[in-house]
């Protein structure tokens, strides 16, 4: 292989500034010229290998909800049921509003969720008296969101996340777990069941090109159907 001597990159880009400086570029001018320069040069973007996630295995998820159990903390363990469950983001659950519940569909509804998109998530129906009963508590105290803390605000995303560390270290769990990988187990135990992408991709909130012609086909009902089904044999 030869080996080409070549300018010291902080020299060259100094003198590719030089010659840029004249036309006041912005960000965008910038971001076209060094594109069509590595299309000129043939140059191809070479892609970081990706590690497969930690995600949790049904029997360190059985240890974590030991602890939120024993703790007898009923909050808390509507909010980690809640995580598990829908597989929301923390950012999403912690804005969710009462409003936003329907029981009769056992459906969640998601306002600017990530990429500022809103959508539909389920939850089991043997989930649904528990949470019913929850929001009972929560409408006699005027609340607006569906979990919020003593002082009546709703939680923060920060606060969400030291709880569960907090249960965590109690269950003795070595590995990195947290609120997010709650949705990395969900969407792997889904497909572990038989699910396919495209009636977990609706409720993931997930989107690529690839996938996104075959998964609008796909009516939020179908993917309900199935889920509930499968949920019954759920961990926890």
């Amino acid at each position: 292989m030869i080996e080409y001597k070549r300018t010291p990159a902080i020299k060259k880009a100094k003198e590719i500034a030089k010659i840029l400086r004249s036309e006041k570029p912005n960000y965008f001018y910038l971001k076209d010229i060094f594109k069509i320069i590595r299309k000129e040069l043939e140059i191809k973007i070479e892609k970081k290998s990706k590690k497969l996630p930690y995600v949790p295995n049904d029997d360190e998820l059985k240890r974590f909800y030991k602890a939120v159990w024993e703790a007898k903390n009923f909050q808390d363990m509507l909010i980690i049921k809640t995580l598990l469950y829908t597989g929301a983001r923390v950012s999403e659950l912690v804005n969710m509003k009462i409003v936003d519940v329907d029981f009769e569909t056992c459906q969640i509804r998601i306002h600017e969720g990530k990429g500022r998109k809103d959508r539909i998530t389920p939850f089991p129906i043997q989930f649904r008296e528990v949470l019913k009963g929850h929001i009972q508590k929560m409408k006699q105290d005027s609340a607006t969101y569906l979990f919020e803390s003593s002082w009546h605000r709703k939680y923060t995303s920060r606060g969400i996340q030291k709880m569960f560390k907090k249960y965590v270290i109690e269950a003795e769990i070595s590995g990195n777990l947290t609120p997010h990988k709650m949705r990395h187990f969900l969407f792997r135990w889904l497909k572990s069941q038989g699910i396919d992408d495209a009636l977990i991709q609706p409720y993931s909130g997930h989107e690529t090109r690839q996938s996104l012609e075959i998964y609008s086909r796909l009516a939020i009902h179908e993917a309900q159907i199935v889920y509930t089904d499968k949920m019954k044999k759920f961990p926890v």
